[in-house]
């Protein structure tokens, strides 16, 4: 197919720039509130124990429907799922930015999050069958891969420089004139997709099973870091969600038409890669956060600073997955560039496991911001391989199913991360320790950890995506080429 037509009309080539661009605005939505917290928290009178809400109702909604938003738009076509998704989160960033309350506020973050989750969902689900040509789908994910990879650093940059210069109100308000311009830019591009129609099945109690197993999943999950691990306010919703999530695979086991046919498990890749993505997710975490408070409450950096200081590491992913990922991907296979840009990363947070209480940029900091331009291989491969499962008419589920993973992901690395750097700064506080020098003890507890998960994922990548005969070669090269997708399946 050639990059400037694709199916039914439309533009492959302004599609992915639309979908690059609502995949960019869901990851900013993730993490652009986060500077601008204080300020929040003075002019609307958050409660200090009703704050995090402006972030975790965001999640709650995000992670906990994209699995059913992605099976939705197999049924009811991507395209109207994507266009009702980008609609939604349009009026609520409006409701967001005009918020005169915290109720106010929070019901339009879960809002934002709803329509985040219906276009989000259903993104890689209509990349892949646009791109059929190799080289051309390997560079549509490498784009995708770098929006999602630089959008939390973009974010907290933005974010502060919108509150500064306007007012935190603009921190939503700017995703308006961006909404509308995707929403417009996707009508036209985007191919329509009839979808198989509701009439094909809709598992109305594995949906409420399974989103209502996620959403309580995460709400454990982002509570552990203040109520501890072994809490009743973790335990109780982790023991629910988990008996939830259960009921919905029974369900799926034996229900005429599935919510999420269980067959897709079947695919080494499909496993494997969201493995994969859910514990470099996790470790990431290390990076993106961790290492932004490190050189603002160690090191001293002002925000401004901070932010400019990580843009080395999004120009990095950048040039690697705009560059030569799908070269090498389609070169070398998948699997092979997935490991390689593992190793990258393990090798990134391995230096921070040294740095200094007084660091110098140049040496000690910008080592780690060009190694991380190994998420610019690791992130394309693995959304590639994640893929390569998926049927026509399962497209949106499997794309739906890998960004859940991303966002239990998140959760849990930052949960986990966090929680453990704090009790580990904790002991070197009660044992006398500076408190700066405390603080760096918990940052390196975090980023060791980092490399750890990065160490199970290349276990993972290194024994379960291997073919387990040579039939299940298709997998890897359909990772670049979809076309294989159907007669593998």
């Amino acid at each position: 197919m050639s990059p400037e037509s694709g199916p039914a009309g439309g533009s492959p080539r302004l599609a992915l720039a639309v979908i690059a661009a609502s995949s960019l605005m869901a990851v900013l939505d993730g993490s652009i509130v986060t500077v601008a917290m204080p300020t929040i928290q003075a002019d609307l009178g958050f409660a200090p124990a009703g704050l995090s809400w402006v972030m975790n109702s965001y999640l709650l909604a995000f992670g906990g429907l994209l699995l059913l938003a992605g099976r939705l738009g197999d049924l009811i076509g991507r395209k109207r799922m994507f266009l009702a998704g980008i609609a939604l989160f349009i009026a609520t960033s409006a409701l967001a930015g005009a918020a005169t309350s915290p109720a106010m506020l929070v019901a339009a973050r879960f809002g934002q999050g709803v329509g985040a989750a219906g276009a989000s969902a259903v993104s890689l689900g209509i990349l892949v069958t646009l791109f059929t040509e190799p080289h051309e789908r390997g560079r549509a994910l490498g784009v995708f891969a770098f929006t999602g990879a630089a959008g939390a650093s973009i974010g907290q940059v933005l974010g502060g420089v919108l509150t500064d210069a306007l007012s935190w109100h603009w921190i939503f308000v700017i995703n308006v004139p961006i909404g509308a311009l995707t929403l417009l830019g996707a009508a036209k591009a985007i191919p329509a997709d009839r979808g198989r129609g509701l009439r094909a099945g809709v598992d109305v109690l594995g949906a409420l099973l399974v989103t209502s197993g996620l959403m309580i999943a995460i709400y454990a999950v982002v509570g552990a870091a203040d109520h501890g691990w072994g809490s009743a306010r973790t335990l109780g919703p982790g023991a629910v969600a988990a008996i939830l999530v259960a009921g919905f695979f029974v369900r799926q086991a034996t229900a005429a038409t599935p919510l999420m046919p269980l067959r897709i498990l079947r695919s080494r890749a499909v496993v494997g890669a969201n493995l994969v993505q859910m514990l470099m997710i996790s470790a990431m975490f290390a990076f993106q956060i961790v290492v932004a408070l490190d050189m603002q409450k160690v090191l001293g950096f002002s925000a401004a600073k901070t932010g400019l200081s990580m843009l080395p590491a999004a120009l990095a992913i950048g040039i690697v997955a705009l560059g030569v990922s799908a070269r090498l991907i389609a070169r070398f296979g998948a699997r092979a560039v997935l490991i390689t840009g593992l190793v990258l990363l393990a090798a990134a947070l391995s230096l921070l496991l040294r740095l200094p209480v007084h660091a110098g940029y140049a040496a000690d900091l910008l080592p780690t911001m060009l190694l991380i331009g190994g998420g610019g291989l690791a992130m394309p491969a693995a959304a590639g391989l994640g893929m390569t499962g998926a049927r026509e008419q399962d497209a949106g589920l499997v794309s739906g199913l890998y960004n859940t993973t991303a966002q239990i992901g998140a959760a849990t690395g930052a949960a986990v991360l966090s929680t453990l750097a704090a009790s580990r700064t904790g002991r070197l506080l009660a044992a006398g320790h500076d408190p700066v020098e405390a603080l760096a003890g918990g940052y390196r507890v975090a980023f060791g950890i980092g490399v750890a998960l990065l160490v199970m994922a290349l276990v993972v990548a290194v024994a379960v995506l291997r073919p387990e005969r040579e039939g299940d070669a298709v997998d890897e090269q359909a990772a670049v080429n979809p076309e294989l997708v159907s007669t593998a399946a």
